[in-house]
């Protein structure tokens, strides 16, 4: 009878291990093509490498500003199963403005190092480690910071912005809500019920991550966020719906945060071109000398 019910236990055991797995393997962040960064009137970027947390190394490109002054810095973050190589669409316009700009893989994207796992809060983690690495740089204004973030990467730029008073602008593309309504469309995506078996996905999810996603939610961080946020989001999104962008609004801190809303889906690399004198414009507001936290003058 003791030997039944411990064969009993260890088979449990066993097939909690390989769903536990099953998991992480469905929800690993793919690495897509690396597309090398073009040359522009910036030069070609160079190449950086960068420590974060857990003893690994990202990869990132890093255009200084045009001048012999010290500049503000832009963090520039890509989303999910992207990476910087996808976001080199802002460094003519940022450079153009006078900013420096560092694009960054996240861990297990583009050329960085990989982990079991990735999430929300690691993508935070590796956009303050840009932030860290831009600070030492004699080419930048430490106190005048910014981040710009894509999906995913926009989250995480809210996140990162409620850690750190230096970021003194956050323009965030794209950006979900709630990582919980996320994870039920991905689920019913897979025809996967929520009772039982969906509910122990994101319980599972939130144990491997350590963080609850009502914690790491863009509704919440962007509630405690003090700096200027410019939020753009496509009309035509059909990943994460415009009414996200619209919720975050509300959630944000009078006056401080606007919408842009344009014409465009989730990844809104082209339909931006025709906003980015708004977005530049935003970002110069925010980041020029003895402003503090000043609002954004964007109209919606």
């Amino acid at each position: 009878m003791l030997l039944t019910l411990g064969l009993a236990g260890l088979s449990a055991w066993g097939l909690r291990l390989a769903v536990n797995a099953l998991i992480l393997f469905g929800l690993r962040a793919p690495r897509v093509a690396y597309a090398g960064l073009s040359s522009g009137d910036f030069g070609v970027p160079r190449e950086v490498r960068l420590p974060t947390r857990h003893d690994k190394v990202l990869t990132g490109w890093f255009a200084a500003a045009p001048g012999a002054q010290a500049a503000p810095a832009v963090v520039v973050m890509h989303g999910w199963g992207a990476n910087a190589g996808l976001m080199q669409g802002c460094l003519a316009p940022l450079h153009a403005a006078g900013l420096a700009v560092l694009l960054l893989d996240a861990r297990c994207h583009g050329r960085s190092d990989g982990e079991p796992f990735t999430s929300l809060p690691r993508f935070a983690e590796d956009i303050e480690a840009g932030l860290a690495w831009l600070r030492q740089q004699p080419q930048v204004d430490a106190k005048r910071l910014a981040v710009i973030g894509h999906s995913v990467g926009a989250g995480a730029a809210l996140l990162a912005a409620t850690r750190h008073n230096e970021v003194r602008a956050v323009v965030s593309i794209s950006a979900f809500a709630h990582p919980h309504e996320v994870m039920l469309r991905y689920l019913t995506s897979f025809r996967i019920p929520y009772p039982v078996l969906g509910w122990y996905v994101l319980r599972h999810v939130q144990q491997v991550i350590g963080a609850r996603f009502d914690a790491i939610a863009p509704l919440r961080s962007i509630s405690q966020v003090t700096c200027p946020v410019l939020l753009v989001h496509g009309r035509e999104d059909d990943r994460v719906p415009v009414n996200d962008a619209r919720r975050l609004l509300a959630a944000g801190q009078a006056g401080r945060v606007r919408l842009l809303e344009v014409a465009g889906r989730h990844d809104l690399s082209t339909a931006l071109d025709a906003h980015l004198p708004e977005i530049t414009g935003f970002l110069q507001q925010a980041l020029r000398t003895g402003a503090s936290h000043a609002s954004p003058q964007v109209s919606a």
